[in-house]
């Protein structure tokens, strides 16, 4: 019989009810008794929902992030945390954000450094290490969430990250290998293995998903180091790979002394017969089915055709999952209640997922008949999108292939541009300014709820927006920033807004997925070619102007980004669509510059997750993205300032990419990592202006105006101070205006003392 399993589920709840609970105790009006009740009651029902399984992952569920609770489970806590009074859930919230429910905001500590989790858009806290760092085992959450499962009948298959991923995933502070802190790190990992191994269980998932990443010698050996200790027999260890293939690591992972091994059959597909022919008789082979990280129906009469020779092969060897965690797909489809009827047939969502999952697993046990009508309704379904007419548009697709070289290319070099741009702008040294979006209070929520259900006109919810802009400008005139933003009020989404208004896309009511912590998105739907029809910003920015003598920026998504936070179509190369969303953002931009903005902000900040997970293959991916931003911005005359934001992203390793973008300006993140990020600025001579962050806007702490000179000044030892810019990370649309006033009050008083400095 073939065994049926997850690697993860959405931890978020069908009404993001982690989210609201997270909120409400991060503001002191929960308690932390209410709040771990919340977790045990989501955990329930999400076991519940997967109790057709044959394993239910346990150990999947986290308050904030997966990675952060296994630096707890590992006590790998940095003194910063640890020395501080409170419970465990004090330090873990202060880890992750950098103050907890009962801190002052005086009383913060600076909080771990977030990044992208491989290529998708969760963020993960960074493990931090130095060549003292000690590990001692702190097992209580998980045995208790396999208690919890077993009291409900659950058979649980714990999941844990692995020793291997976990160095890998990490940050060394002073420098040192992580690699040198394996003989301390496997020890604890023993302990873990028999602790439950003590509980009785009988299978745990250990993802290793670097080994779909290119690794060293060094990492190489370290696997085999690794797995012939953790080798202990108390419990069966499913090795989980997924997001790619393994390559030149397949042999390496036949050979490890594991009892099975998860292949991610989505993007692995060419290596599974290699894998089958390799894998020791013993060993189960666990192939990812169904795609954990898209949204779109599963072929399952193909997938059954591929699925029977292996079945014969493997007979009760063979186990059927997801791809990866369920956690990047929203919850459940059945309450789109208002998406096109024929849209939401083509799509599947992580219970409908899981329920492909069973009709396969089925119709291997019992025959194709067994699942005969619901292999029927796929078909159709799948048949459907095929001969839609609203997938295919000719027109678009002619303008795309219409596309040259010219497209892509200023009139000018920078330094020119930069000339034309000081003279039109006349801004001071160290110009300071914000990443677009204000304060999402209350009170623009609930107008935009009530304008999207009608129960406010459109000329009511406009003088209610422009109420909003209007109060954004006055603020930031008041600060005394030098260039202003509208507010970004009218926008639910920076993906979901343009999403909104260009042909091709369509949209959920209900289909949040966690990006980290109880910060969750709602990626559109792009099931189609793309085009827009009319203008999306551009009478908002006007009106933003008219209000100020100040530089307005012009706020746009880049086609890059539109797509990567997208769930986007599987029917055709990405690079196809990307081009589709450059020429309609093009668009914009020029639009935009005819309303007399002069300057335009086109953020990127999906740019670097977007690239595949083996540098051998960056290359490819970097050409067609990059292409895509220039096509998108390089319509405009030389006295237009071209912005672009790239958030918590690692990108020492593709500044000449960033390069070639040729913005004239770029904002990144820097205030978490302390300005490390500048470091390949040290060799790189980057030639545009650059605003690195001073300000970490996913943490609740109020900077210092002394924090950001010290930051100011660390970035200009590497960059010229007449090519530096002034202004938080990212956008300020999740924090309080009580937090963003102090905030950005210091950044404009540091900003004076640093020209004053000269």
């Amino acid at each position: 019989m073939v065994t049926a399993h997850n690697l993860g589920f959405p931890r978020i709840g069908t009404k993001r009810e982690l989210k609201f609970g997270l909120e409400l105790f991060w503001k002191g009006q929960s308690t932390e008794h209410a709040l771990t009740k919340l977790g045990a009651d989501l955990r329930q029902r999400h076991w519940q929902r997967q109790s057709d399984l044959d394993f239910v992952p346990v150990g999947d569920f986290s308050f904030y992030d997966q990675v952060l609770d296994m630096s707890f489970t590992l006590g790998n806590i940095p003194l910063r945390v640890g020395n501080l009074s409170g419970t465990e859930l004090d330090s873990y919230f202060r880890l992750a954000r950098g103050r907890s429910a009962g801190d002052t905001v005086g009383n913060g500590v600076t909080a771990g450094e977030m990044t992208k989790w491989f290529d998708t858009n969760y963020h993960y806290i960074v493990p931090e290490f130095t060549a003292t760092t000690e590990f001692s085992l702190n097992p209580a959450r998980l045995l208790d969430q396999l208690d919890e499962a077993r009291q409900q009948g659950i058979n649980a298959k714990p999941v844990i990250i692995g020793p291997l991923t976990y160095l890998w995933l990490g940050k060394s502070k002073d420098g040192s290998n992580r690699l040198d802190l394996l003989t301390r790190l496997l020890p604890v990992y023993v302990e873990l293995l028999n602790k439950l191994a003590d509980q009785g269980v009988e299978w745990v998932q250990i993802d290793e998903p670097i080994l779909v990443a290119e690794l060293n010698a060094d990492w190489r050996r370290a696997f085999n180091l690794a797995y012939h200790q953790l080798n202990s027999g108390n419990v069966k260890l499913l090795l989980a790979t997924y997001f790619g293939q393994l390559q030149e690591n397949l042999q390496l992972a036949c050979k490890l002394p594991v009892s099975g091994i998860h292949l991610d059959g989505i993007n692995a597909r060419a290596e599974v017969n290699q894998l089958i022919d390799w894998l020791a008789s013993y060993k189960v082979l666990s192939l990812g089915v169904i795609n954990g990280r898209n949204i779109w129906k599963a072929d399952l009469n193909a997938t059954l055709d591929w699925l029977f020779p292996i079945h014969a092969k493997l007979q009760d060897r063979l186990w059927l999952a997801p791809s990866c965690s369920l956690l990047h797909v929203p919850v459940d489809l059945e309450r789109e209640e208002t998406l096109d009827v024929e849209i939401k047939s083509w799509l599947a969502f992580a219970r409908q997922k899981l329920g492909e999952l069973t009709v396969l697993t089925q119709a291997l046990n019992e025959g194709r008949d067994a699942v005969a009508d619901e292999l029927a309704a796929n078909a159709s379904a799948l048949q459907s999108r095929r001969e839609s007419i609203c997938v295919n548009n000719p027109m678009v697709k002619a303008a795309v292939a219409n596309i040259t070289a010219e497209f892509g290319e200023r009139h000018s070099r920078y330094v020119a541009r930069a000339e034309q741009q000081a003279s039109r702008l006349k801004l001071p040294r160290y110009p300071t300014t914000t990443i677009g979006s204000f304060p999402q209070t209350t009170e623009i929520r609930q107008a935009r709820l009530r304008f999207r259900t009608g129960e406010l006109d459109a000329t009511h919810y406009v003088t209610l927006m422009r109420t909003e802009i209007e109060r954004a400008v006055r603020e930031q005139e008041a600060l005394g920033l030098d260039v202003l933003v509208h507010g970004e009020a009218e926008r639910n989404d920076m993906v979901e807004y343009f999403g909104e208004q260009l042909e091709g896309y369509a949209f959920s009511r209900f289909g949040w997925v966690q990006s980290y912590g109880s910060r969750c998105v709602k990626p559109p739907i792009l099931f189609g070619d793309i085009s827009r029809p009319k203008a999306m910003t551009v009478e908002w920015i006007k009106y933003a102007q008219s209000l100020t003598d100040k530089p307005m920026k012009g706020m746009l998504t880049g086609p890059v980004t539109l797509l990567n936070w997208s769930f986007v179509r599987d029917d055709q190369p990405r690079s196809t669509t990307c081009y589709q969303l450059a020429l309609a953002v093009r668009d914009e931009v020029l639009d935009l510059e005819r309303a007399g903005v002069n300057i335009i902000q086109i953020d990127e900040a999906a740019l670097r997750e977007g690239l595949p997970l083996r540098k051998s293959q960056w290359q490819a991916y970097l050409n067609w993205a990059v292409e895509s931003f220039r096509i998108t911005a390089n319509g405009v005359n030389d006295g237009t300032q071209i912005h672009t934001h790239m958030c918590y992203s690692e990108f020492n390793d593709i500044i000449e990419s960033i390069a070639d973008m040729d913005a004239d300006v770029i904002t990144i993140e820097t205030s978490r990592s302390d300005m490390e990020l500048l470091d390949v600025f040290n060799n790189f001579k980057y030639p545009n202006a650059i605003g690195p962050g001073v300000y970490d806007i996913h943490s609740p702490n109020i900077p210092s105006k002394e924090q950001v000179v010290q930051l100011m000044r660390k970035a200009a030892q590497r960059i010229p101070a007449q090519r530096l810019w002034v202004n938080p990370d990212c956008g300020l649309k999740t924090r309080d205006w009580e937090e963003v006033i102090p905030a950005l009050s210091n950044m404009v008083k540091a900003a004076k003392i640093l020209r004053q400095a000269g």
